[in-house]
């Protein structure tokens, strides 16, 4: 079992900057890929970043160059959000893969004003 808990989100202005942390607990050692999805009401859940075990990154078009992912060992990852838009407004979602289950954080809202 792997247990994530998110914290970080808030409301910003646009052109401002937001830091999202999930700190994963349980077997963490299981953990192969951690991600950040985000959701807005009527819109499925969309892959924001991507981080595998080993650093490597995938990031969604509308996000690249804004927003970066990392991931101190297996324990806790990051989404350093910058330049945000008011369309960047959704509840940010932390999702761990391991090979036998998926598991997701309680999500964090984060509202940017225009």
């Amino acid at each position: 079992q792997v247990q994530l808990v998110e914290s970080g989100g808030g409301l910003v202005q646009a052109g401002g900057s937001l830091k999202l942390s999930c700190a994963a607990s349980g077997s963490i050692f299981s953990i192969n890929f951690m991600a950040y999805y985000r959701q807005t009401p009527g819109k499925q859940r969309e892959l924001v970043a991507q981080i595998s075990s080993s650093g490597i990154t995938t990031y969604a078009d509308f996000v690249k160059g804004r927003f970066t992912i990392s991931r101190d060992d297996a324990k806790t990852m990051w989404l350093q959000m910058n330049s945000l838009k008011p369309e960047d407004t959704a509840v940010y979602l932390c999702h761990a893969w391991t090979p036998r289950n998926n598991y997701w954080g309680q999500g964090t809202q984060v509202t940017v004003s225009s």
